[in-house]
């Protein structure tokens, strides 16, 4: 029976021509990633560099004080470790598994050899950075000006674009930190949304019962990201 998993289910590996991803795919290692795993720490070094399959993951932002905002979140759409082939080998930010599932990891030496071959993997990696700059940017904006409520719906529409379904596992707790939000503000918000029945929350358990009504109902912020993502993309597909 074949594997259920291959490199090619993330976005980035998949662009690559046939010669570049045969160099990389003998040395790209398949991961479980559990729930609340720790990818790396705030000024920590960062080993590998990480392609999410099924899996997502949570970049965040930690101050002194141990509160901590998402800025992104990678899934099978991208890479965790820009920093490695950006130049520094640490970053002030963390990385934390938000969905639990499988991903790719490479040795940074790996990553880093290969992306010096000025090839299409160096191509793919600067216009994905770019791609999440342009998330996080919008993430900030979206914090300073747009309301929980549609926060919370932007952040359901680019988790659900990431998974196979329209149903995820995340309690009211997880989504506020994500947020950098109370959880008060989250359940009002949750609680709006399920009474005009977009969503339905239960027990940990999160399903978008109308995606259009969602998008509606969100901010422009989903829509600049994803917009952004596939037309960068689409240069080098």
């Amino acid at each position: 029976m074949s594997s259920p998993h291959h490199p090619t289910q993330n976005h980035l590996l998949a662009a690559l021509p046939t010669a570049g991803f045969e160099r990389l795919s003998e040395h790209l290692e398949l991961v479980p990633m559990a729930l609340g795993d720790a990818l790396y720490e705030p000024n920590g070094q960062l080993r590998h560099a990480y392609f999410p399959t099924t899996s997502i993951v949570s970049l965040h932002y930690v101050m002194a004080s141990g509160a901590s905002v998402e800025t992104a979140g990678v899934g099978n759409e991208g890479v965790v470790g820009v920093a490695l082939f950006m130049g520094g080998e640490t970053t002030p930010s963390s990385a934390v598994v938000q969905t639990a599932g499988h991903g790719y990891r490479l040795d940074r030496h790996l990553l880093i050899q290969e992306f010096a071959r000025s090839g299409q993997l160096q191509r793919v990696l600067l216009v994905y950075t770019q791609a999440l700059m342009t998330q996080m940017a919008q993430t900030a904006a979206c914090i300073r000006h747009h309301s929980v409520e549609q926060q919370l719906c932007r952040w359901l529409l680019l988790t659900l674009d990431r998974l196979p379904s329209n149903e995820l596992t995340m309690t009211q707790e997880l989504v506020a930190s994500m947020l950098g939000v109370r959880r008060e503000g989250i359940t009002e918000a949750a609680g709006k949304l399920q009474r005009a029945s977009l969503i339905s929350y239960r027990r940990g358990h999160i399903a978008v019962l109308d995606r259009t009504g969602l998008e509606l109902q969100s901010c422009e912020c989903y829509a600049v990201v994803k917009k952004e993502l596939r037309r960068l993309m689409s240069r080098v597909g």
